[in-house]
């Protein structure tokens, strides 16, 4: 850490708390979403930056895992049951629940996300640069293949 002296310690835990709270990681104020699942561009209180996350598919598949193990265990001691529902009950009951489950639990789990980025100073939100842009070669076009692409 000799390099980042100057970069501020980022502690992954009470930064994921506050964007489980849907709060900025940084100052635990400014909201973290300005729509349902749409992060802000930047913290309202202290500027941060938070338009650098690639939250991607990692927030449903936590979201799913979480709530497949409240409703697994729920239909199961159902149906172990001495009497267990009518499968009318079954739609009726579990798939709403299912539903409203997951939505309740996406936004702080993918607000929680976004911290954990923020924290470990992943994609945009490095002060050095995006770690995957330095990987990538820019693209550069050449007569030859722009004649070739048009055939």
């Amino acid at each position: 850490m000799a390099e980042n002296a100057a970069v501020s310690d980022r502690p992954a835990w009470p930064a994921m708390v506050k964007g489980f709270r849907c709060r900025c990681p940084n100052c635990g104020e400014g909201r973290l979403f300005r729509a349902f699942l749409k992060p802000v561009d930047a913290c309202e209180r202290c500027g941060e930056a938070m338009d650098g996350h690639r939250s991607d598919d990692l927030p449903p598949y936590i979201t799913i895992t979480i709530v497949g193990h409240i409703m697994v265990p729920l239909v199961l001691w159902n149906e172990m049951s001495a009497n267990p529902f009518p499968m009318w009950v079954h739609y009726s009951v579990w798939l709403p629940m299912t539903l409203v489950l997951c939505l309740l639990i996406m936004q702080p789990v993918k607000g929680a996300v976004i911290a954990m980025q923020w924290a470990n100073r992943l994609h945009g939100f490095d002060p050095a640069g995006d770690f995957h842009a330095a990987l990538t070669p820019p693209v550069t076009r050449t007569k030859a293949a722009d004649t070739q692409a048009r055939g």
